[in-house]
């Protein structure tokens, strides 16, 4: 028998004795039906995310089996896996909680089964970021499959989508201007097939950023969900696998900080979710790449946003992609970005730049002179109150709020806020500022998105929508408004954000880049001498929650694990 580590003979379960463990798996693997022809092939795994409890993967089972045509077709064996699948509706507290679960599940079932190369099918917010970090870990040649977005909605004439319009209309739905009857047609709407969000949230954004980052085949982002060619790319994804597993490259040669930082500039054009400053963050962190705020602030002072996609613009993923995907989006974007990463195809960026189509009159991808904005959709804030850093999406704020100075309304903990936010006596104005606190990664736990704080109903009776929201949670990249997000560190861990009193003044300079509590020096450090850490909470003794608590980052790194970062970077953490 051959000696070389490669198919059945990778990772070979320890009996003692090399060729007995090579027979017994045979034998075992034989039990399914499988040839000695077929068994003597390069293996490609996929991995199969599909689960009851989350629509977006209901598609799952197909692209399964168009991958394994693509892998046979191209002289691999496919063998499909199951692993932790995510739902951002269906995960208590949050599917955010869990992402770093998913990575270390998928991780080990990459190393602890026989497969040269893996086809990593996500979709939903957290899966493909977890699946990334899991394939930065493992350093096999993988290849990312998502599952593609939804087609739009329709109610009364009007396109609707998933989920910034289910946003707009449940805030009317609060403000008294929509009856129960009417909100629950709009609720039948709203996610007319599967696929993931129709909108630049957090799943289309990780997407774009997959491609991007080389991890996925051209073109690959936008598709949707339904569509014969996500079919025909699902099977175009097994043949590239087959061909890797032989070649390579591995995710380690393919995600370098060349690769990160076209992912920030890209993400900057998108109007993308805050949620991808985490995710890159991690992912990098894996890559022992340090993905630096700052500099993402900088790519976004000169990097114009090109795409008209709600929740920053008006269209959806549907219209991206007849514009010409993502691919268009790279050649509008010229020499901002570095076109000698390479990617999973075997050469480098600039090959993904003469995908997609040219259409002609469209306004979907603007260029660089038409761009709805001169500069990104995302800024990182510091000050007194983020010191190492937050996160606003100022293209989906309001100008009016974008230098702001008011009082503070403070709510200790989501629950708190779920209590009192339309409690008629909250002593609450317009131009006050909303904080929460302790909804951070070890706050909350999990950090969910609760940033995005509902405005209190008595004002949106009197028509207000939108005020300063700051917080150390997230908000769902389908949302909107003046919310400053990310707070690090977090209150839990005694950051600033723990010393604000309801009444203090707080000022928030976008242009400045600033976030600012207006107290002096001297009394928040008396604050700092007086405030004790919140005890710990009855779930975090025991399994999953303990190590969460035990090991989780700041937001500025991820939130990723301490123990699972490279080396260099666990270094930094400590």
């Amino acid at each position: 028998m051959s000696s070389d580590k490669a198919g059945m003979r990778k990772g070979l379960t320890s009996y003692g004795d090399p060729e007995f463990s090579l027979f017994l798996r045979k034998a075992f693997i034989k039990a399914m039906g499988y040839s000695d022809d077929a068994l003597d092939r390069p293996i490609v795994g996929i991995t199969n995310t599909f689960s009851d409890f989350n629509a977006c993967h209901a598609t799952v089972p197909t692209l399964i089996e168009a991958v394994r045509r693509g892998v046979m077709l191209a002289g691999g064996l496919p063998m499909a896996f199951p692993t932790i699948s995510l739902h951002e509706s269906f995960a208590h507290p949050t599917s955010m909680f869990l992402r770093n679960l998913m990575a270390m599940d998928t991780e080990e079932m990459i190393r602890s089964q026989p497969m040269d190369a893996v086809v990593l099918i996500g979709g939903c917010d957290k899966t493909v970021p977890a699946q990334l970090m899991a394939a930065a870990s493992a350093d096999i040649p993988a290849i990312s499959l998502v599952v593609g977005p939804m087609l739009v909605g329709h109610y009364k004439g009007e396109m609707l989508g998933a989920c910034t319009d289910c946003r707009r209309l449940w805030g009317r739905f609060r403000a008294g201007e929509i009856e129960a009857g009417e909100i629950e047609r709009v609720n039948e709407r709203l996610a007319p097939t599967a696929g993931t969000c129709m909108v630049m949230g957090t799943a289309s954004t990780m997407a774009c950023l997959a491609e991007t980052l080389g991890m996925a085949l051209p073109g690959s982002a936008t598709i949707p969900a339904t569509h014969a060619d996500r079919l025909r790319l699902a099977e175009a994804s097994g043949r590239r696998a087959a061909a890797m597993a032989r070649v390579g490259p591995r995710p380690s040669e393919v995600m370098t900080a060349a690769a990160f930082r076209n992912a920030m500039v890209v993400l900057q054009a998108l109007g993308g979710s805050t949620n991808a400053v985490i995710h890159l963050t991690a992912i990098a962190g894996r890559c022992g790449v340090k993905l630096d705020l700052d500099e993402l602030d900088r790519i976004g002072r000169r990097t114009p946003m090109l795409l008209d996609l709600k929740p920053s613009g008006e269209h959806y993923m549907e219209h991206f992609h007849r514009a010409g995907g993502l691919p268009k989006l790279l050649r509008e974007l010229g020499d901002r970005l570095d076109l000698t990463a390479r990617t999973v195809l075997g050469g480098t960026l600039a090959d993904y730049r003469q995908a997609g189509d040219e259409v002609p009159g469209q306004t979907v991808i603007r260029s660089p002179a038409q761009a709805l904005s001169q500069s990104g959709s995302l800024a990182v804030l510091r000050g007194n109150l983020a010191p190492d850093g937050a996160v606003i999406k100022h293209t989906a704020a309001s100008p009016r709020l974008f230098q702001h100075e008011g009082r503070a309304v403070v709510f200790d903990s989501v629950e708190d806020m779920v209590e009192r936010i339309d409690d008629p006596g909250l002593a609450v104005a317009r131009d006050d500022i909303l904080v929460l606190r302790n909804a951070g990664p070890q706050g909350a736990p999990g950090m969910p998105e609760a940033g995005a704080l509902p405005i209190p109903k008595k004002l949106l009776q009197q028509g207000i929508r939108d005020m300063v929201r700051i917080s150390d949670a997230r908000m769902s990249g389908t949302a909107f408004g003046t919310i400053v997000l990310h707070i690090a560190p977090e209150a839990w861990r005694g950051g600033p954000l723990a010393l604000v009193r309801g009444g203090d003044r707080i000022r928030l300079d976008l242009p400045a880049r600033r976030l600012d509590l207006l107290v002096a020096a001297d009394e928040l450090e008396r604050r700092r001498r007086s405030w004790r850490p919140p005890a710990a909470r009855p779930h975090a003794r025991r399994g999953y929650a303990r190590l969460f608590m035990q090991s989780v980052l700041q937001a500025d790194r991820g939130c990723d694990f301490d123990f699972l970062i490279a080396d260099g970077e666990q270094d930094a953490a400590r």
